[in-house]
């Protein structure tokens, strides 16, 4: 898988891992760093996880759902517009389970649901009309706790580092909802420069000798908009995961996956 270089961006295009395909839809596993599509916040760059899974495949594709820049793993996109219209109310109706995986600050102990409202973030530019008073909107993010692990290495007052593996299932889609919501209970995602720790990400960098945001989107499950069929789709670890996974001795197979 194609990997950023130091300034953040892919030296050469991306050849996107194919999870999934049939004659309605495909699946890729988006690296970190990838946009989805063209967006505001980025001029400079020049991949896009749409126009490559086009040009992959040769054909049009329908985005269904959106993964910010940073995190990686399964994005699904429609073949045609009516699988998307499809695909689009099942979003709507919450009948697609998604299932992320985060390396948080701290040990999250436990399991439980977050029911926090998130006022909507709104982009300078790509929402320059939309309301600003808009209120809080509902949002709910099921969440356990995996492993923790500990480094002993002092960073700022604390004497150890501590991390968390934590699978999480949003209810709700809000923009940044796990990452906001993780922000909230106080275990900020390692590597998030929007809601993180700036003392934790740094180190993190040094010690593993990569920067990325760590959430994962793992695994879609759904009833397939045509056949009726329960679907399942799943994206493994990259190396990077599975690096940090072996240097904090928590276990995975020769795939990446986790032990169930």
């Amino acid at each position: 898988m194609a990997e950023l270089n130091e300034l953040g961006f892919f030296e050469e295009k991306p050849v996107l891992e194919i999870l999934y395909q049939d004659e309605y839809l495909v699946a890729v596993n988006k690296p970190s760093g990838l946009f989805v599509h063209r967006s505001f916040m980025d001029k400079h760059e020049i991949y896009f996880a749409l126009q490559l899974i086009r040009d992959q495949i040769g054909k049009y594709v329908y985005p269904l759902h959106r993964l910010d820049r940073p995190t990686s793993g399964v994005l699904l996109f429609a073949l045609d517009s009516n699988t998307a219209r499809l695909m689009g109310e099942a979003f709507t109706n919450k009948s697609i389970q998604k299932t992320y995986y985060a390396i948080t600050r701290g040990h999250l102990l436990g399991e439980g649901l977050v029911d926090h409202a998130l006022k909507e973030k709104l982009d300078k530019i790509g929402d320059k009309f939309a309301n600003p008073d808009k209120e809080a909107q509902s949002a709910q993010t099921h969440y356990k706790s995996l492993k923790t692990a500990i480094v002993n290495e002092r960073v700022g007052k604390f004497d150890t580092v501590r991390y968390s593996l934590v699978e999480l299932n949003p209810v709700t889609g809000r923009r940044h909802q796990i990452r906001r919501h993780l922000a909230h209970l106080r275990h900020p995602i390692i590597g998030d420069i929007n809601y993180g720790d700036n003392k934790q990400n740094p180190f993190f960098n040094q010690h593993f000798g990569f920067k990325r945001l760590m959430l994962h989107a793992k695994k879609v499950r759904f009833l397939h908009p045509v056949t009726g069929k329960e679907t399942t789709i799943s994206a493994d670890f990259d190396n990077q995961w599975q690096q940090v996974f072996q240097t904090l001795s928590w276990d995975t197979d020769v795939s990446g996956q986790l032990p169930s």
